[in-house]
């Protein structure tokens, strides 16, 4: 009897310790440093019918969760195998215990082990390592992505033009129409109504006013009698006025053309001797040009009146003429308008090149292929296998490995896959690919850093000068980095570009993970890029 009860008790307790190691506990360090991150991982085979809950924690014991990673799933045989982990970390030194978890498979609870960690401080030796007195607060170029801030440049130019275009307008007060006048005394009789409203006498301008009122008697003169009087001395246009009298047979009296003598003389002292007639000798110079013009007009023989189909011609022709005025004023406005908006444009950019650069302003409103990839949305993706987590500016579309790779070197690899963005002969290239070899050999990143430059010759690189570091992720994955600059020969326009790469290598478990980044060289928009993308860089582990 106390056999059996033995032997029940035996597979009682085999059965409960079977069930408690269900679930497998396991942390990738008992010794951290403060804020560093422990990763506390939970594994459990279950059936594919079988429904596991992990908890979600904020704190497990005195430990702060600050990551809950998702579950990995894999498949073996009928079985599939759960992976959870947590990133756990404390800021205070000292040794912790991470509790038991309870996890829930199938509604029922399994608890996982617990696990002793210390935290450590951070040696700090202030009597080996230099003191240094806090910098002062840099101001931070913003650049000149402020689209905003520009775009209300070009609106204030704009507004700016408009506004002279109106004045321009608005300043042009008279008339087309009143401009344009049928006949010589109409216009004549208009002008010096004109200069009358002007009040240049009472200004104290007499120069003017003289000079004025004599080219309207001469203006009268030119196109009523056709005699070329703006350009005659006043003794030249008295003689004509008489040579024409008698050849037109005008009945002019002597007392008229002497009047006309008599003003023309006195503007002539007025302009060129400074003399200062009085103002009634003012008025009545005024009185006797105004009574000159309309003897003259009236001394004219009179035309034989013109047809019906001739005063329509003329009629046609002086609104033809009113149109034309009235074009010739628009496009005065919109060339000082524009002429405004220019000034202001190159006055601007050239503001830009004196404070900021030539490239600076060239870059930004040209535009720089680079700079638009920078600032551009970003994509974060995984890629390949062992997987490469990285961030660039463009998706990575996969590449057929076949057609960029020699056959020699697809020879010896199992799995490969590439993905890439641009070309080597563009503006920026991108390149990550994962591979697995046939052959199981331990894989030599130095080594494989020269087979992947011979496939960069092979390419079109050439003069290819090369420096190695070793490299280690955020995560702290180590691998090496190559890098350097070369000549990439175009064969479309023979032509060579100068360029500068960086190149890392990692391997796992008989795979090889690269990523290649190449851009012309002294692109400072480029080196930001490449900055950013290694400094995403994250790699998966290797799965069979």
């Amino acid at each position: 009897m106390k056999l059996k009860f033995y032997i029940f008790l035996f597979l009682l307790s085999s059965s409960i310790f079977a069930q408690q190691k269900q679930v497998e506990t396991s942390i990738d360090t008992t010794k951290n440093k403060i804020g560093a991150e422990f990763k506390l991982t939970l594994k459990t085979v279950v059936s594919s019918k079988s429904k596991v809950v992990f908890p979600k924690l904020k704190n497990i014991g005195q430990l702060e969760v600050i990551q809950s990673y998702p579950i990995d799933t894999v498949k073996k045989n009928d079985t599939y195998e759960l992976i959870k982990k947590y990133g756990l970390t404390q800021f205070d030194s000292g040794k912790y215990v991470i509790p038991s978890i309870q996890i829930l498979i199938d509604k029922k609870p399994y608890q996982t082990d617990s696990i002793r960690v210390e935290v450590a401080n951070v040696k700090v030796d202030t009597l080996q390592q230099k003191m240094y007195d806090i910098k002062d607060i840099t101001v931070v170029d913003s650049g000149i992505s402020d689209w905003w801030f520009y775009l209300l440049i070009v609106v204030v130019i704009l507004t700016i033009g408009a506004f002279v275009y109106w004045y321009v307008k608005k300043c042009q007060k008279k008339k087309i129409e009143e401009e344009v006048y049928k006949t010589p005394i109409e216009k004549a009789t208009s002008l010096l109504n004109n200069l009358e409203q002007k009040e240049l006498v009472q200004k104290g301008e007499i120069k003017e006013y003289y000079s004025e009122l004599t080219d309207i008697a001469r203006n009268y003169i030119e196109e009523a009698i056709h005699i070329p009087a703006m350009e005659s001395t006043t003794s030249e246009l008295i003689q004509a006025i008489r040579l024409a009298s008698t050849k037109k047979k005008m009945t002019l009296t002597p007392e008229t053309v002497e009047n006309l003598e008599r003003v023309l003389r006195q503007a002539d002292l007025v302009k060129f001797a400074k003399s200062k007639p009085l103002e009634f000798e003012i008025t009545e110079d005024r009185n006797k040009i105004q009574r000159v013009i309309l003897t003259l007009d009236n001394a004219i023989p009179t035309e034989v009146p013109a047809e019906e189909e001739d005063q329509l011609l003329n009629e046609a022709q002086r609104q033809k003429q009113i149109k034309l005025q009235l074009l010739k004023k628009r496009n005065k406005r919109i060339a000082i308008a524009v002429g405004t908006v220019l000034f202001l444009f190159i006055a601007t950019t050239a503001f830009f090149i004196a404070t900021k650069g030539f490239k600076y302003v060239k870059d930004n409103l040209i535009g720089h292929p680079s700079k638009e990839l920078l600032e551009g949305e970003w994509v974060k993706s995984e890629y390949g296998n062992p997987g490469i987590v990285i961030e660039t500016p463009k998706v990575l579309k996969r590449m057929d490995a076949l057609k960029v790779l020699p056959k020699e070197t697809m020879a010896l690899i199992k799995e490969m896959q590439l993905f890439t963005y641009g070309s080597m002969v563009g503006n920026f290239y991108v390149t990550v690919s994962t591979s697995k070899f046939k052959t199981p050999t331990d894989i030599d990143l130095a080594k494989a850093l020269e087979g992947s430059l011979k496939v960069i010759e092979a390419q079109g690189g050439q003069n290819i000068i090369v420096k190695q570091e070793d490299f280690q992720t955020s995560a702290g994955i180590q691998g090496v980095k190559g890098y350097g600059t070369m000549t990439v020969f175009n064969p479309v326009d023979k032509t060579s570009t100068k360029a500068y790469y960086e190149l890392l290598l990692f391997k796992q478990d008989q795979g090889l993970q690269q990523i290649m980044i190449l851009h012309e060289e002294g692109d400072t928009y480029a080196n930001d890029i490449t900055t950013r993308i290694l400094n995403s860089v994250e790699l998966r582990k290797a799965s069979n």
